[in-house]
């Protein structure tokens, strides 16, 4: 059996009516505000409309799924963002975060039965974070973006 690799329509045209969430993490606030912008210009460059963007700012990233959630429980709201950034440091409390955060988001997703990307990077240092918020390694925020309207897309198509 072949697999199909059908590039997926990537609108968030706001005729449509979708509202995407997005929680985002204060803590490293330079790096995450860039991963947000690259979040919002993306779904803007995609037709979603600056009213059917929803912002909910939380601590850190320990705080994302419960911010998460409540984006999740609203009604209006289609997918959830979730923006942060970690940079390892010197105790284990980074695996902890990474972890915990990875597997709640991923429960907040499952339990809700609504897309939740994953825009929160995990890296080693400060240089790192930076690549990945719209540095050589592009903006991990835009990517998470993409991510969720192409899940909006197969989550509106499964209703026909």
């Amino acid at each position: 059996m072949s697999e199909s690799r059908s590039e997926p329509k990537l609108s968030a045209d706001a005729a449509v009516g979708w509202r995407f969430g997005i929680v985002v993490s204060r803590f490293n606030q330079e790096i995450t505000e860039r991963l947000l912008e690259g979040a919002s210009e993306t779904l803007a460059a995609h037709g979603a409309a600056k009213k059917d963007i929803e912002v909910l700012r939380v601590p850190g990233a320990y705080e994302l799924p419960m911010g998460a959630a409540l984006l999740a429980s609203r009604e209006d709201i289609h997918a959830v963002i979730s923006i942060g950034a970690l940079i390892r440091g010197e105790t284990p409390h980074f695996d902890v975060l990474a972890s915990s955060a990875a597997h709640a988001l991923q429960t907040v997703a499952r339990d809700f039965a609504l897309p939740v990307a994953f825009g929160l990077i995990t890296c080693e240092n400060e240089e790192q974070a930076w690549a990945r918020a719209g540095g050589d390694r592009g903006n991990k925020g835009a990517e998470a973006a993409l991510a969720a309207i192409e899940m909006v897309g197969l989550f509106a198509g499964s209703e026909d």
